[in-house]
This record gives C-alpha cells, structure tokens and sequence, in this order.
C-alpha cells in the first residue's frame, strides 16, 4: 500500500528505520474513508507496508521540515526524534483531521459563488451646480461637476434563506428599513430588471450626515446594485446598472462613473472627466439642521441664477484647479432662505481661514459647506456653544478602478503625507 493513498487511523504511529515498531494501529485506503468506512488491514510492522513506506521517498530532511504533509485527502503532521540508547531515529505521523477540514472548506468557498460582501458606499460633493432650465415634467435641469469623496459608509450584504423580502438594520436611528430606503428600491429594481429572485440580508453601518448635499443615500443604492450584481452572478454590465438607476434617483447614475463625472438632465446623464487631485484636503462642515431639497427648490428663481456657463466652469478647474469664483452653486442661496444660519456659517468660515481655503461652499441643496485646500476646520467651530453639535470631516477626493467598487482611502491618503503619487494611488482605492 503506497503512502500516498492511505490514511492512519486511530493512533500516532511511529517508525524506525529498522524495525518498525507496530504500536497496534492500522492503515486503510483513503476511498474507503471517504466512504464512511475505515477497514482496519496491513499492520504497520509488516513487511509489505515497510516497502511501499521507504519506497515513497517521503523519509528525508525535506519530509520532516515541513510541518504538515498533504496529498488528496491525505493530511499527515510529521516529527522526528533520536534514541540516543538504540541509535535509531524515529518519526511519528499524526493524522491531521483540522487541515483536512480546512482544505476542504477552501475547496468549497472557491467552488461556491460568494454569499457575503461587505462595500464601501461613497459620498458626494458637487464642486459647481448651474440650474439650467426647468422641464415640463416638474424637475430642473442642471450642469453640474459630482466628485467622489472619501467620507462614506460601510454595506454588508449576505444572501438570505428568505425568497419574499430582504432585511436592513443600520447603526443609527431614524433612517427608514423598509422599502422607503434606497438601498431596498435598488434590490427590488435589480430583482425587476433581472428576473432574479435573490434576497439579501443588509447591515448599513452609516457614517454621511442625512440631508447633507452629499449624496450619501444615493451612493448607498448604487452599492446595493453593485453587490446584487456581484451576488448573483454578475449578470449584467456597469452600463446596465447605471442606466437602471436613473428611474429610483437622479443622482446614482452618477456613482457608477469612475469618480469624477460633468452630470446633466436631472443628473442621470453622465459623462466621465478627469478627477481633481486626489491629494487635495477637504473639511465638510454641517451643521445639526438639514436643507430639505424640495424646500429649496420653492425658494428657488430661475432668473435670479449665476449665467456662467457651465462649460467654460468645468474648463477652468480642469486647466486650473479649484477656486472662489468657479465654485458657483445655484442653489446656494434659497438654501440661505431656507436655512439663513447657514449663510451665517458659510460667511464666518470664509472669514475665519484667512485665505487658507481655495474656496468655500455648499454642495448640492446643502446643508454641509465644503472647504476645499487645507486639512484644519476653523477653531472657532470648536470653541462656541452654537456650534457644538456640528459634523466636522476631513475628506480627499475618490476614484475607482475598472471593474471594481470604491475604496475607503488608506491612511497614508488620509494623512495627506509622503510622495504625491503614492498618495494619488491610496486615494483610488
């Protein structure tokens, strides 16, 4: 019996070059065991296993210093000793069912499709928005350059045993779990659109300030159709999943652009451009209250806007970089009427930094200020009481790579220090 197909049953066994020492226990065939059975034959000490033993060429310094020993299905521990009396060296081979178990459970894993998938789900910040026009359908049309940034939570996704619903729990309070929430629009809208009938079990770990101008619900369904696709198979392409989005938010076409995108129609038409440099710090400001986006666009007046034109917008930063003048968010001031504090804010940062920033102001419908240039937020947001429950982050822009989701920026992005290259390639991922 060859070593290579047989599996030691019971005890330790030890050897000696001459004799073996029989200690009572077995060998059996490998198939056997597989089968549930383990036929105790061949006695350790006889002749024709002493044979097959040796003849395996197995006995030597490169057998004993490994660890462990593995064929299919056979998982063998192997040590070596001396007795100094005899003279004879011994080897003792141990029967590892915990490697086995191992071995076969990778097996698996790589064979099984994936079941689990934990994501990080950006945010946003709008680094200028013209209002365009209105349509006749209600909504605006807008011009607007979306970058993502680093601030954004973390999705776990688990395939369920359920075949009618799906289950969200989240870290935080007032957010809704039924299908009210984007991210169950976006598996019902995958499950329509693909005739699948997966479920999924979602943990939405939220750390982007609800009502904030960033986008953080929009990005949460994005990733939600990420990870249906990925779940299921991979079914249907990124250009499938950004088209679909569309119909439950203008804004998470956008996410599936590579990170920096000029957005036109209601947001959902989505053109790719060249991201802004991934090592430029940001500070985002908001404060407790929240700008209700339906609220500000009451207040908003189409002949009151900037008529800057949007083009010539995205021109300028491309070739030149962020500045005060090119940050121009239509928006800005209903939300000011909405939320006059606000106006107060902004206008106190710009006056505090001292020039520290390339540009303050604020993303989307509001309610967060965007400082753009330099990593410190104004003292003065840590020192008075009126501002004492505001959200303070420090955030870079994002990217992604092709076929693959975002990724939290590591730490050496987050510190913003070392070679300028290295921290563009932590920022994307």
């Amino acid at each position: 019996m060859a070593l290579s197909t047989a599996l030691i049953c019971n005890q330790a066994v030890l050897f000696n070059k001459e004799p073996v020492i029989d200690i009572g226990s077995k060998l059996c065939a490998v198939g056997q065991a597989a089968q549930g059975s383990c036929k105790l034959s061949d006695p350790v000490g006889s002749s024709d296993f002493r044979r097959e033993f040796y003849k395996s060429k197995k006995i030597g310094a490169g057998f004993l210093q490994q660890p462990s020993v593995s064929s299919r299905n056979l998982f063998l521990r192997a040590s070596s000793s001396s007795d100094p009396a005899s003279g004879h060296s011994k080897v003792e081979l141990v029967y590892d069912p915990k490697s086995q178990l191992d071995e076969l459970t990778r097996e698996y894993t790589d064979a099984a499709p994936a079941s689990r998938l934990t994501l990080f789900s950006p945010s946003k910040i709008n680094v200028f928005l013209r209002i365009t026009s209105k349509r006749p359908d209600g909504y605006h049309d807008l011009a607007s350059l979306f970058h993502v940034i680093s601030l954004g939570d973390v999705i776990k996704f688990s395939v369920s045993p359920s075949g009618t619903k799906d289950s969200l729990t989240t870290n935080v309070g007032g957010i809704p779990l039924d299908d009210r929430n984007l991210i169950i629009k976006a598996l019902n809208l995958y499950r329509q659109k693909t005739d699948s009938n997966v479920f999924f079990w979602v943990h939405l770990d939220k750390h982007v300030p609800t009502g904030a101008g960033l986008g953080g619900g929009s990005g949460n369904a994005a990733t939600a159709l990420w990870a249906a696709n990925q779940l299921s198979g991979c079914h249907v392409s990124e250009k499938e999943l950004q088209e679909w989005s569309g119909a439950i938010g203008s804004d998470i076409p956008f996410f599936f652009s590579k990170g920096a995108a000029y957005c036109t129609g209601r947001g959902e038409v989505v053109q790719d451009v060249s991201p802004l440099p991934l090592d430029l710090p940001l500070v985002l400001v908001k404060p407790k209250e929240e700008c209700s986006t339906a609220e500000v666009y009451k207040h908003f007046h189409l002949d009151q806007v900037n008529f800057s034109d949007p083009i010539q917008l995205l021109s300028e930063i491309t070739r030149n970089g962020i500045s005060q003048s090119l940050c121009i968010n239509d928006l800005e001031s209903p939300a000011f009427e909405v939320l006059p504090s606000l106006k107060i804010l902004k206008e106190r940062i710009l006056a505090a930094s001292r020039g520290r920033y390339q540009a303050v102001f604020m993303s989307g419908s509001g309610s967060t200020i965007v400082c753009v240039g330099d990593p410190e937020p104004p003292q003065f947001l840590y020192e008075e009481d009126d501002y004492r429950d505001i959200f303070i982050s420090d955030a870079y822009f994002l990217t992604r790579k092709e076929n693959e989701w975002y990724q939290p920026p590591t730490s050496e992005c987050i510190l913003a220090s070392g070679d300028e290259n290295s921290i563009a390639e932590a920022c994307r991922g």
